[in-house]
């Protein structure tokens, strides 16, 4: 392996609709529909070769590092293990060259916060490993390699959506079906409505972050138990999925905040610990200011959430979250998926 730097990023991604459809048994059962945009806060992944017989892995935003004498498999124990686990799965599918390396990864959002950072982060370091050995991994291949390595190899709990999100890039309409099968249909967006869409969405971190997996057992629970509450809210959000789908395609953004506030309500119903006072009293402060809705991103119980500001009231809005110790993040739409490039 010359002396190259092998990088990679891939976006993470704000949910609009659908949210928690994307989760077995639910979607092998009944279908499941989301639509949601890959944003510009990326996870980045660069692995270099080191002149030692070892191998280093460091997430730089954690400030954590590991380092092994150069082995085929590395021990999964809950420190890097995502890192890790990728390594393992790429080691023994593709086989890597028997010489030193460093992995270092870094998120531009914390861990538990909604926005599909662990997905986003295994699919970066995938096309990290995929640039250095040139891989033919196209999307559906990545997304789909990233779920299983996720999901059977390090056994975390969780959806569909943030894998296909981080490949693909752009405003998507995703259908998920039994057998883990997936449809994403890229939406074709007037430039004017996703500008205005951008400009009305103000994105906002709680400062807390949270454990989605213990949320996401507690749905799958629900749905296996036949919880009709939980089933039948989830049935509502794939309808608001394609409601959401409808009003982006034709401009009718005025609907939007009407869209995100009926999922808020029917989010809740679907596991117990998905909202709580906080995140209700917060909800209501930005209603209050002029925000006509908004959602918990990904499963709910903390991280970010956004919300839908006609005209100009995002700036007061802000004002009045920022009064709750949190953080308004500004974003752009990323039009791309996961890119990755040698220096």
């Amino acid at each position: 392996m010359p002396n190259n730097l092998f990088r990679s990023r891939a976006p993470l991604r704000i949910g609009l609709a659908g949210g928690g459809t994307d989760v077995s048994p639910y979607s092998d059962i009944y279908g499941g529909a989301i639509l949601n945009a890959s944003i510009s806060l990326y996870a980045h992944a660069s692995i270099e070769h080191i002149d030692e017989n070892a191998i280093v892995m460091q997430a730089l935003d954690r400030h954590e590092e590991q380092r092994f004498e150069w082995n085929s498999e590395l021990p999964v124990n809950g420190k890097l293990d995502l890192l890790k686990g990728v390594y393992n799965r790429i080691q023994k599918d593709y086989g890597v060259p028997l010489t030193g390396f460093k992995l270092s990864t870094y998120v531009d959002a914390p861990a538990g916060s909604g926005l599909g950072t662990s997905s986003t982060l295994v699919v970066a370091i995938i096309g990290a490993f995929a640039e250095m050995l040139r891989l033919p991994l196209g999307e559906y291949d990545m997304a789909q390699y990233a779920y299983q390595i996720e999901r059977n190899d390090l056994g975390l709990a969780g959806g569909k959506q943030d894998q296909y999100a981080a490949t693909f890039g752009g405003v998507n309409f995703m259908e998920f079906y039994e057998a883990d099968k997936v449809i994403v249909n890229p939406l074709r967006i007037r430039r004017q409505y996703l500008n205005e869409l951008e400009n009305n969405l103000v994105l906002y971190f709680t400062s807390t972050s949270r454990e989605s997996a213990t949320i996401i057992n507690e749905q799958v629970k629900n749905v296996n138990s036949n919880n009709e509450r939980s089933i039948e809210a989830m049935h509502q959000l794939k309808e608001q999925a394609k409601m959401m789908k409808e009003a982006l395609l034709k401009g009718r953004l005025h609907e939007i905040g009407e869209i995100l506030d009926f999922g808020f309500l029917q989010k809740r119903k679907m596991a117990a610990n998905i909202s709580n006072s906080s995140i209700e009293e917060l909800y209501e402060a930005a209603k209050r200011a002029g925000a006509t809705g908004g959602k918990i991103t990904g499963a709910g119980g903390g991280g970010f959430m956004v919300f839908y500001c006609p005209g100009n009231t995002r700036y007061r809005v802000i004002e009045t979250l920022e009064k709750f110790g949190g953080q308004s993040r500004s974003f752009q739409f990323s039009p791309h998926g996961m890119t990755s490039w040698t220096v």
